[in-house]
């Protein structure tokens, strides 16, 4: 593995990095199930720190979805879009230089979820990238480490959502475990709340279910304890902040402000549940610190938490007030090679990511690193010839070439068919949604027929952006397919010629064996041409040159 990861970091080349030493800032969005929360910052890129100068939190409800279709109803949408055009006024008022947006489980499941994405950036120019269970963990951890020093002990975290819990082992290194699992606070009232208090029958059958859909994520994270290991539990959301808002008014009379660093235990957890049972809706929401809305899930979200408390074994939880939001201004520093200290191994989670969806699905690495870099070199050389793409576009190239030919672990037969779909469902960490959808479809279209609108996949790029990008770089992924096609390094090297007043784009390619006509090659190469030759308006014109170099 060694060799593959010096050909991986020859592969992508040097990542870019900012230089700058004047503060930026940045918002974050998190447009989640119950609420839209922001946090606008200012990031001292030579610390590196950030430090919080704004939040804003505005409960919409996404996850009250229409019961028969499963989709985001028009009053949820109104609400979400007025939330959304009211942090864009905030962030500007601040002069923030960038908005980064992401969605999570409501809009992720919702079949017209991504439709209301569209919507949004059609109306606000917002886009708003939609994040996996999994990448809405791995973000978590990130923004939890950013406020809290874990001592390179255990810390086991969850995040109780409106829609879903992730829940997160890590010593402050890489997460050794992250799941994202369907229990949320507002799925749970909508779908399983009926009685007012909450009749004894639907609280136990609640808390059977909760223990159920949460057993198997516990015991993946156990799993990953040592023996002697004893983790501390760290706690983020609303939910969680909101019980031990109650926690604090009753045993102490007061709320300290931050709550960073509270904590009450378990017992303490189930005296609170066992009083918000007993009430109504109503009563609950006359409680100190209970807002209304809050008060109509706070149950639910209150029992999974006792409920993944006592199967983790754990008698006590301590309060984080940092989450998804600040893990996407984490990340955005880790992009930008702000931070390289005790965070650095994420700056690199994509690459290791897509190698151990490759290794998953027993891809050639060896094969796939050289079409990696027939690519890149492809991409790199009709950079402002053929296309403007950056650094983003071509690591997204890197990663589709990588695992272009993983669909051969189903079948060979329509393999780049069966690539997209376990590229799409595999989890990739780091990526969004749509840079993984544009990973799979570039991925599918590395042979057969080129990208068409009547194709579902491609439907599936709700952007513009990002159809133009899997339109123009498949093209190249073709060519560089086409150049390794008896799979044993035959093409050593090439150059690109353009020849635009001759309508040609020239290939020059230098074989590795002296002698070797690289026939398979140049048919290949005759066969895959026509995407790349209708994309780009040129004749492709390959011309052979003898290698000097002999490879046994």
């Amino acid at each position: 593995m060694i060799g593959s990861a010096q050909k991986i970091k020859k592969a992508l080349g040097s990542i870019p990095t900012m230089v700058v030493d004047h503060e930026r800032t940045l918002a974050a969005i998190d447009v989640g199930t119950n609420s839209i929360h922001m946090v606008v910052v200012k990031v001292q890129p030579t610390l590196p720190a950030f430090t919080i100068v704004a939040r804003d939190k505005t409960t919409v409800r996404l996850g009250d979805r229409d019961r028969d279709t499963g989709n985001l109803t028009l009053e949820a949408m109104g609400r979400a879009m007025a939330a959304l055009r009211r942090c864009q006024d905030i962030a500007k008022s601040l002069n923030a230089e960038q908005v980064i947006a992401v969605a999570t489980s409501a809009v992720r499941e919702a079949p017209n979820g991504r439709e209301f994405l569209k919507q949004v950036e059609t109306e606000l120019g917002l886009w708003i990238n939609l994040i996996s269970g999994p990448e809405e963990a791995r973000r978590i951890y990130l923004g939890v480490l950013s406020g809290m020093e874990f001592n390179q002990q255990p810390h086991i975290i969850i995040d109780i959502g409106g829609g879903s819990t992730e829940l997160i082992l890590g010593d402050g290194q890489e997460p050794r475990t992250l799941s994202s699992t369907k229990v949320g606070a507002v799925r749970l009232t909508a779908e399983h709340i009926t009685t007012d208090p909450i009749s004894h029958v639907e609280f136990q059958t609640l808390q059977a279910y909760i223990r159920g859909m949460l057993e198997r994520s516990v015991d993946e994270l156990q799993a990953h304890l040592r023996p002697d290991e004893q983790p501390r539990l760290v706690g983020t959301s609303g939910t969680i902040e909101t019980l031990a808002t109650l926690h604090a008014r009753d045993t102490q009379g007061m709320v300290p402000n931050p709550l960073n660093g509270y904590s009450f235990t378990l017992k303490d957890l189930k005296d609170i549940v066992n009083r918000l049972r007993k009430l109504t809706c109503d009563e609950r929401a006359q409680l100190p610190g209970m807002s209304d809305r809050r008060s109509e899930i706070i149950l639910a979200g209150a029992l999974i938490l006792q409920e993944a408390m006592t199967l983790l074994g754990m008698d006590a939880i301590v309060i984080c007030e940092r989450s998804l939001r600040e893990g996407v201004i984490v990340d955005w520093m880790l992009t930008h090679g702000f931070i390289e200290d005790r965070l650095r191994y994420q700056s690199s989670v994509r690459q290791r990511s897509v190698i151990k969806i490759a290794q998953k699905y027993r891809v050639n690495l060896s094969y796939s690193e050289r079409i990696a870099e027939f690519a890149l070199s492809l991409f790199d050389q009709s950079h402002g010839i053929l296309h403007e793409w950056g650094e983003e576009e071509r690591e997204l190239l890197w990663a589709a070439a990588i695992l272009h030919n993983c669909g051969h672990h189903i079948s060979h037969s329509s393999h780049h068919k069966h690539s997209y779909y376990l590229i799409r469902n595999g989890e990739l960490l780091g990526f969004t949604e749509t840079e993984v959808e544009a990973i799979a479809n570039l991925a599918r279209y590395h042979r057969k027929s080129p990208p068409k609108k009547k194709h579902e996949s491609y439907r599936n790029l709700t952007s513009k952006k990002h159809r133009r990008m899997v339109d123009q770089l498949s093209a190249l992924l073709r060519i560089a397919v086409a150049l390794d096609r008896r799979q044993i390094g035959a093409i050593q090297q090439i150059t690109c010629q353009p020849q635009p007043d001759r309508g040609e784009f020239h290939l020059r390619l230098q074989t590795s064996r002296p002698g070797d006509d690289c026939a398979l090659e140049l048919w290949s190469l005759d066969l895959k041409k026509g995407p790349f030759e209708a994309e780009f308006g040129l004749k492709l014109v390959p011309i052979l040159e003898s290698g000097t170099i002999h490879h046994p």
